[in-house]
């Protein structure tokens, strides 16, 4: 590992960046040196122009027409150039200590879209295709508590509070602790399952009952639920979060509550559901979404 990595993994460190930023950045600027064929230390300010200027182009293109310099066969995204101009950026401003970082990237804006929202009817129906009990629960816990994929996974039991119904999520995205509510039916539910598995340390544990199972596992089980109940919705697993804000905005659930449930920074993120929401209007509470669904919980 040569010292300018490890001086930017030092950086984030001590920001508190997510392990998927780390990796982002850092791969950023691999490609970077990779490119010149030189460290980003000796680059001056016309080839950084020179190489987004490279990135813009590549983002025009699309499938075997684009060939990066790593041989990686893709067409980049505004979204993906956005991404390096941001790690490069910190490389620059941060860890390197630029007075400022001038350079244009010439992407659009990212097109917004509302995705293809999932009904309570249909989050029933995906959870009753889940065959394995406790891959029902990871998924019900997604949904019920409106969680990211990597906070399911890094559940452990000692995080539900049972007698105040309340679920600890620890370093949520932005490095941020919070509590969510633990609706009654919930509960319960988890107790059944705590009852039957008895797991010690991580909540939804891999076979190995000390080691915290990856992210891929519960975004697999997901898509083969859906797969199983025939429902062609675009989105993967995140699409629970989605249906759990939505379905609590539907219930009446203030905006500034459910922007602290779901671990918001800005209110901005959340106000984007109301915009789904047609006829929103604010109540006093949410509701409990685990006792409205209709799931089938004998599958095995």
């Amino acid at each position: 590992m040569t010292p300018l990595r490890q001086k930017m993994m030092d950086a984030m460190q001590v920001r508190g960046f997510s392990v998927r930023t780390h990796q982002s950045y850092l791969s950023a600027v691999h490609d970077l040196a990779r490119y010149y064929h030189r460290p980003p230390d000796q680059l001056n300010v016309d080839e950084l122009q020179a190489y987004f200027l490279y990135l813009d182009k590549e983002r025009g293109l699309s499938g075997a027409s684009c060939r990066l310099y790593l041989d990686k066969e893709r067409g980049l995204s505004g979204a993906s150039c956005r991404l390096y101009l941001n790690g490069i950026r910190f490389l620059y401003l941060q860890v390197l200590d630029w007075d400022s970082f001038d350079i244009q990237l010439h992407a659009p804006k990212a097109a917004q879209r509302i995705p293809e929202l999932l009904t309570r009817a249909e989050v029933g129906q995906i959870l009753s295709a889940c065959k394995n009990t406790k891959h029902r629960m990871m998924l019900m816990t997604c949904y019920g508590c409106g969680l990211r994929v990597s906070e399911l996974v890094a559940l452990k039991v000692r995080d539900i509070d049972g007698e105040r119904h309340l679920l600890r999520i620890e370093q949520g995205k932005g490095a941020r602790d919070r509590q969510v509510i633990l609706s009654a039916s919930l509960l319960e539910q988890l107790r059944d399952y705590w009852r039957r598995y008895r797991p010690t340390l991580w909540l939804f544990p891999r076979r190995e009952s000390e080691v915290a199972l990856g992210i891929s596992t519960p975004q697999r089980v997901f898509t083969v639920a859906k797969r199983r109940t025939g429902i062609d919705k675009v989105g993967g697993i995140h699409s629970l979060r989605h249906a759990y804000a939505t379905h609590q905005l539907e219930a009446g659930l203030p905006v500034h509550q459910l922007q602290r449930l779901l671990g918001h920074q800005n209110i901005h993120s959340t106000l984007r559901y109301v915009h789904w929401v047609p006829g929103y209007q604010e109540g006093q509470r949410g509701t409990d979404l685990i006792a409205a669904l209709e799931v089938d919980h004998d599958c095995r």
